[in-house]
C-alpha cells in the first residue's frame, strides 16, 4: 500500500490540547462524584445556616460597614457579621460565571470555564525553598529564582499562568512587590499576585497596571484569603476592593487545616472552605459589583501523630475533590491544587501522589489544577518536578477526554467482517487514527535493551534535560517596554522606601 503524503496524513489529526489550545472535539469531562446531589445540598445548606447564624469576622471598617449597609447583620463580636442567605444567594446570582486570564498577548489569554470542558495548570505560590537542578540540593529561594521559574514556565504548555514565590535576598515586607516585578517582565503568561501586608497591595496592582493590565484584559489575578476559621483580615479585603477597582479577578482562597482551623472531618473541612468561599463571593458582590471571582478551596490535614499539616493525603484530596464538586455546582469557576506532594523530594512517592490529586480533582470538575513544581506541602520550587508535572498534565488532560463513541468509531464494517488471523494495522481507520494517540515527551516507553543502552536515563532525566533548555531559552515576545520595566523598578524602590519599617505587622496585618 503506498503511504499518503505526510502533509495528508498529518492533517488528519489535530494537534494536541493544550492550556492555549482548545481540544478538536469538545465533550463534558467525566465526573468522579463523592456526594450525590441531595449530600450537596445539604452541605450548602448548612454553609448558607453557618454564615446567617454566625457568620463571619470583617478586619476592615469600611467593607464592614458597607456589609451592614448592604444587609449583614451584627454578630456576637462587633467584628463579626452575620450574612443572611438572601444577600448570599444574590451574590451567587451575580458573580460572572465566566473569567478571562488574559496574557500579554492574546495567544496567551485563559477564558474559563474552557469551551472543549478541559482545564488549565499553575505554578506553585508561596514556596520559600527551591531546588537546584544540576545537584539537587535544597537551598532558600533567591529573588533571582523568580526570572528562572518564569522562563521555565515560559515553556511548559499545561501552565497557564504563573505564581510568584516568597523570595530572600529583599526585604521580607516587601518580597512580594520584588517577586511581582521580576515574573511580570519575564513572562508573556498571566501572573498571580500574593500580598504580603495591607500596604503593599497598591504597589502590586500598579505594577500589573504598568506592564498592561486593563479591566478588559487583565493581565494578573488576585489572591484573596480567609484567616480561618471564619476571619478576613483588612489585607485580604483590601485585596479584594482594589483588584475590583483595576479590574483583576479575584481567586476567593480558603485554606482550612482539618483538625486545626477546621473539623477533623472531611465534612467539617469542606464546610468550612464552602463557607469562607461564600463569604468571599457576597463580600466581593457588595464591594466590588460586577468582579470575577474564581472559588479556590486549598485544603489541608494535620497529622495527628506528628502536627503536619499535609497536602496529598487521602483525607485532603477528597476534602479538594468534594469542595470542587459542591462550588461549582453553585455555577462557579473553580481552583484547587492539582499538583503536589507532601515529601521533600521530586521522588517515587512524589509521582504517586500528585498523580492521584490530579486524577481526582480532575474529574471532579476543577478549572485549574495549581501547585505545579512544588513539594512539601508547597514549600519548595523544584524546576525538574515542574517539568514531569506538566507532563503529567498532559497525560490527564488526554485521560479525561471523553472517547468518540460514534458510530464511526466502532468501525463495524471492519470489525464485523474481520477474518481468522486479521488484523487492523491496515486499516483506513488506523491510518487516520495513529496519530492522535497521547504522546509523551518526557515520560518513557522504552524498550529495556535501549533503556540499558541509553545509561538507564528515565523521565526524570528527560525532565532535567527539558527544565534546562526551557531556562536557557530566548524570552517571548510582547513583555513591558523599557518605559515599563523603568516604571516598575522605580515602584519596587519606592516601596522599600515607604513600606519598611513603617508597617504595621501583626497576625491581622500581615502574613509573612
Amino acid at each position: 500500500m503506498a503511504r499518503r503524503p505526510r502533509k495528508d496524513r498529518a492533517a488528519e489529526s489535530p494537534p494536541a490540547a493544550h492550556a492555549f489550545r482548545q481540544a478538536a472535539l469538545a465533550a463534558p469531562r467525566p465526573r468522579f462524584e463523592l456526594a450525590g446531589a441531595e449530600a450537596r445540598a445539604a452541605l450548602v445548606a448548612r454553609a448558607l445556616r453557618l454564615l446567617e447564624e454566625h457568620g463571619v469576622a470583617v478586619i476592615h471598617e469600611a467593607a464592614h460597614a458597607a456589609l451592614l449597609a448592604a444587609g449583614a447583620r451584627p454578630g456576637r463580636e462587633p467584628s463579626r457579621l452575620r450574612l443572611p442567605r438572601a444577600l448570599v444567594e444574590e451574590a451567587l446570582a451575580a458573580t460572572p460565571k465566566q473569567v478571562l486570564l488574559a496574557g500579554k498577548q492574546p495567544d496567551r489569554d485563559v477564558p474559563l470555564p474552557r469551551g472543549d470542558h478541559g482545564f488549565v495548570m499553575r505554578t506553585g505560590t508561596g514556596a520559600h525553598g527551591f531546588i537546584e537542578i544540576d545537584s539537587g540540593d535544597f537551598r532558600n529561594m533567591e529573588i533571582s529564582d523568580v526570572a528562572t521559574i518564569a522562563r521555565l514556565a515560559n515553556g511548559l504548555d499545561q501552565v497557564g499562568f504563573i505564581a510568584h514565590p516568597f523570595s530572600y535576598g529583599v526585604h521580607e515586607l516587601t518580597s512580594d512587590i520584588h517577586g511581582v516585578g521580576e515574573l511580570i517582565v519575564n513572562t508573556d503568561k498571566h501572573i498571580w499576585l500574593q500580598p504580603y501586608n495591607v500596604e503593599n497591595v497598591e504597589f502590586l496592582v500598579k505594577i500589573a497596571e504598568v506592564a498592561g493590565s486593563t479591566p478588559d484584559r487583565p493581565i494578573a489575578s488576585t489572591i484573596m484569603c480567609s484567616f480561618t476559621p471564619l476571619e478576613f483580615k483588612v489585607m485580604d479585603v483590601e485585596a479584594l476592593i482594589q483588584s475590583g477597582r483595576a479590574g483583576l479577578p479575584v481567586h476567593a482562597c480558603s485554606l482550612p487545616s482539618a483538625g486545626g482551623t477546621a473539623p477533623l472531618s472531611v465534612a467539617g473541612n469542606v464546610l468550612m472552605a464552602v463557607s469562607e468561599i461564600l463569604a468571599m463571593v457576597t463580600m466581593g458582590h457588595v464591594l466590588a459589583p460586577g468582579l470575577a471571582v474564581i472559588a479556590t478551596p486549598l485544603m489541608f490535614t494535620l497529622d495527628m501523630a506528628t502536627g503536619q499539616a499535609l497536602h496529598a493525603c487521602p483525607e485532603s484530596l477528597q476534602a479538594k475533590a468534594l469542595a470542587v464538586e459542591v462550588l461549582r455546582g453553585l455555577g462557579l469557576v473553580t481552583h484547587t491544587y492539582g499538583m503536589g506532594s507532601d515529601t521533600p523530594a521530586a521522588d517515587r512517592q512524589s509521582m504517586a501522589e500528585r498523580a492521584m490529586l490530579g486524577q481526582m480533582v480532575a474529574m471532579a470538575g476543577t478549572d485549574i489544577l495549581g501547585g505545579v513544581g512544588q513539594l512539601q506541602t508547597a514549600t519548595v520550587f523544584d524546576p525538574v518536578q515542574a517539568v514531569l508535572d506538566d507532563e503529567l498534565g498532559g497525560y490527564l488532560r488526554a485521560l479525561v477526554a471523553v472517547p468518540d463513541l460514534s458510530e464511526a468509531a466502532f468501525n463495524w464494517d471492519e470489525v464485523s467482517e474481520i477474518g481468522l488471523g486479521g488484523h487492523f494495522l491496515a486499516s483506513g481507520q488506523t491510518l487516520a487514527l495513529c496519530r492522535s494517540q497521547y504522546r509523551p515527551e518526557v515520560f518513557q516507553r522504552d524498550r529495556r535493551d535501549d533503556y540499558d543502552k541509553a545509561g538507564r536515563a528515565g523521565a526524570w532525566e528527560a525532565a532535567r534535560d527539558k527544565a534546562r533548555a526551557l531556562i536557557a531559552a530566548d524570552p517571548p515576545e510582547g513583555l513591558p517596554d523599557a518605559a515599563a520595566r523603568a516604571e516598575i523598578r522605580r515602584l519596587r524602590t519606592r516601596a522599600d522606601e515607604e513600606i519598611i519599617g513603617k508597617a504595621t505587622v501583626s497576625g491581622r496585618r500581615a502574613v509573612i
